[in-house]
């Protein structure tokens, strides 16, 4: 079921969290809620923002949890990440050389599904969402996305995957360059959380930036990516 606003007791069942944990974080302003009266509120949209950023810090184990309370009907629990992308939604190199230019790129990539029914309408969303707060990671590692899904603007939920010959400027902290792209268009909030979830813990393995950035060819980056995914699932199996 979708909600706009969450009780506190939504909310701890909606994260998997334990209630008392959910109110220590509300009571000192470490998660966006609000009273209203004696009851906490917590609107969906700041929460999914809210995780976002957590995640950043999140081990491989807090990511894992963000998979299983997120996990979305709509994409395969075992690979999401792999279930959205496809060969040809995937560029290297992508030929582009500004944070823009990439953005358009990376659409232009993902219409290959022809799953891509307003290219415009995404754009200015990611752009938007950038504007906000960028997406890229340290490490040279970027996640562009809108910042709530536009289901009316694309087909089935996408990921395309790009990597520029050389790094550019895209936000990354302490100035750093980037040149891995995942943009990641998904139809819904838990989807989307539960792909970003599954991209934070295989950013996480050293090897496996190192061998996107080694490889040349579109077809064998998709290899790449599919082969790390199917790696996490395997472990989560045992």
């Amino acid at each position: 079921m979708s909600h706009e606003v969450f009780s506190i007791d939504e909310l701890a069942r909606h994260l998997g969290r334990d209630r008392r944990e959910i109110e220590k974080l509300a009571l000192r302003g470490r998660i966006p809620g609000r009273k209203v009266g004696s009851a906490w509120q917590f609107h969906s949209t700041e929460i999914t923002r809210w995780l976002e950023q957590e995640m950043r810090d999140y081990s491989s184990a807090e990511l894992r949890h963000v998979e299983i309370s997120q996990q979305s009907d709509d994409i395969c629990p075992d690979l999401p990440v792999s279930s959205l992308l496809h060969p040809e939604t995937v560029a290297v190199p992508l030929e582009a050389r500004t944070k823009r230019s990439v953005l358009e790129s990376l659409l232009e990539v993902a219409g290959g599904t022809w799953q891509i029914w307003s290219p415009s309408e995404i754009l200015a969303a990611v752009q938007q969402r950038e504007e906000l707060m960028p997406t890229a990671y340290a490490g040279g590692v970027a996640i562009p996305h809108p910042r709530n899904p536009l289901p009316d603007a694309h087909g089935e939920s996408i990921i395309a995957f790009g990597r520029t010959m050389t790094g550019i400027p895209f936000g990354a902290p302490h100035g750093g360059l980037t040149d891995l792209f995942f943009l990641v268009l998904c139809q819904d909030s838990k989807s989307h959380l539960q792909v970003l979830a599954r991209l934070g813990r295989m950013l996480q393995l050293p090897e496996f930036v190192v061998r996107l950035r080694e490889t040349e060819d579109p077809l064998s980056a998709y290899e790449i990516i599919c082969d790390t995914e199917s790696q996490i699932a395997a472990v989560d199996s045992v």
